[in-house]
């Protein structure tokens, strides 16, 4: 294939993340964002070492397997890739690529080894606790929009009023703030320019206690971008916000929302990087966190603390990871390394005699100490730093390892610390299969071998995945 040329074919099947793998004659070509079946057109972009990859022009014709979409934004916004396949279809295509990888990473271990499938989410649609909504237009020059950003675009917004992984409350707040900002002419935030007023709205709900929490991100510029650049008047702002506050009520007095306001926010943002971050951060009502109970605990979530998206199957990926532990006799020791908001640890804290957990977010440390304490467990400790470093200054030899890293996986300088602790057994919970893929060959290598391992769908139509993974001194 020759790079600037448009081909056309049949997509083989798809890899990890969204790698559709296309044949065009007797060649074929990584083109993402398409499904298994599909006849395609596409624009070749990259051709290095004999490997091709383009970008995806038309979908010529309909996989088989398709079978419809029920929300009227797929193919547009770019927060589901699956969506038009039955969910057991998704699930196969999940479980395969997992499966695969793992066999590759594997193939130089001897003992056999147990590979357990894939447990899906327990609510395929509805499931999100949790939404970053992105202000913007949606063609060039184009009137005020808010939601996710159309597929492969860093700029374009597409207004999710139909979205189906959400539940109706997260899409009245959408419609009700839009609304009002459009009424008032109100700029959005312009990333290369950094100008403008509006940038994002954090939505939350708990699932099982039905909270929500709502943070309007904004710079300090000017609200109607009359004066781009500098800094907005504050009681024009102030009385902006407390608009938006007042917005909100009144959905809730209407009785439109199923769920509680349980705090509403306005965080001024003004870093360059288009991240919702906070510089300052007002409550204009109630409080800034929420209540989520997960398998008996009850823990309180921040505007950002880190917590599972998918409340129904973060239980389902617990549950699984505490019968990986399996009990431990008394006195044992637990370290639970990349921690974050100490969930994992609480929830495995009646395995152990101790949990140890570290974590790099001082924020999410400090949740984690205050659920253990809501939670009255005492056999919990937090610790705040990079993994790196902090098991330097541990004298304590743990005898069980969890770990729950990042998606890019394990520090490569920290992996033979924790491999040097030769605990008889380790749990890894990973959420980007690649990474734990490229760690299990250091584990092999370290004397370990995996004894079992199973898929879990944390995130239904989309391409990612969870994965649990036992590993065993030989």
């Amino acid at each position: 294939m020759k790079k600037g040329q448009v081909y056309t074919g049949i997509v083989e099947r798809v890899e990890f993340p969204n790698k559709g793998i296309v044949r065009a004659g007797e060649e074929t070509c990584v083109v993402k964002n398409s499904l298994p079946g599909q006849k395609v057109s596409f624009l070749v972009n990259k051709v290095r070492h004999g490997k091709a990859e383009a970008r995806l022009l038309e979908v010529i014709e309909l996989s088989p397997l398709e079978s419809g979409n029920p929300c009227s934004h797929f193919g547009l916004c770019g927060g589901c890739t699956y969506l038009s396949l039955p969910y057991e279809e998704q699930l196969r295509i999940k479980e395969r690529q997992v499966r695969e990888l793992l066999e590759r990473a594997l193939e130089g271990q001897e003992e056999s080894w147990q590979w357990e499938g894939i447990k899906g989410s327990p609510r395929p649609y509805v499931y999100r606790n949790k939404m970053e909504f992105s202000f913007g237009d949606e063609v060039k020059d184009g009137p005020l929009s808010l939601g996710m950003h159309r597929r492969g675009s860093m700029y374009d917004v597409v207004h999710v009023s139909d979205c189906r992984i959400v539940d109706e409350d997260y899409r009245r707040i959408l419609k009700a703030v839009l609304a009002y900002f459009q009424e008032r002419g109100i700029s959005f935030h312009h990333k290369m320019r950094h100008e403008g007023f509006l940038r994002h709205l954090l939505v939350r709900k708990a699932a099982r206690t039905g909270e929500i929490l709502v943070a309007l991100v904004t710079s300090s510029q000017a609200p109607q971008g009359g004066a781009y650049g500098q800094p907005g008047d504050r009681e024009e702002i102030q009385a902006l916000v407390e608009g938006f506050q007042r917005c909100l009520l009144e959905v809730q007095e209407r009785g439109e929302l199923s769920g509680v306001l349980a705090g509403i926010l306005h965080i001024t943002n003004d870093s360059l990087a288009d991240v919702v971050q906070s510089d300052r951060t007002d409550i204009l009502y109630g409080r800034d966190y929420i209540y989520e109970e997960l398998l008996g605990l009850r823990f309180k979530i921040s505007t950002f603390s880190f917590f599972q998206t998918n409340t129904y199957s973060a239980e389902v990926l617990y549950e699984t990871a505490r019968e990986y532990v399996g009990e431990l006799d008394r006195g044992r020791l637990l370290y639970d390394l990349y921690s974050g908001t100490g969930t994992i640890a609480q929830l495995m804290a009646a395995a152990a005699d101790r949990v140890i957990g570290v974590e790099i977010v001082e924020e999410a440390v400090e949740a984690a100490r205050e659920n253990a304490a809501l939670n009255g467990l005492e056999n919990c400790e937090f610790i705040a730093g990079d993994v790196l470093k902090v098991l330097d200054g541990l004298t304590e030899k743990p005898d069980m390892i969890i770990l729950d890293p990042p998606r890019d996986g394990i520090h490569p300088k920290a992996l033979p610390k924790i491999i040097g602790y030769g605990v008889e057994r380790i749990v890894y919970i990973s959420c980007k299969p690649t990474s734990l893929a490229r760690d299990l060959e250091a584990f092999l290598a370290g004397g370990y071998h995996v004894e079992r391992a199973v898929a879990v769908d944390q995130f239904p139509w989309t391409a990612n995945v969870e994965t649990v993974c036992l590993l065993s001194k030989l």
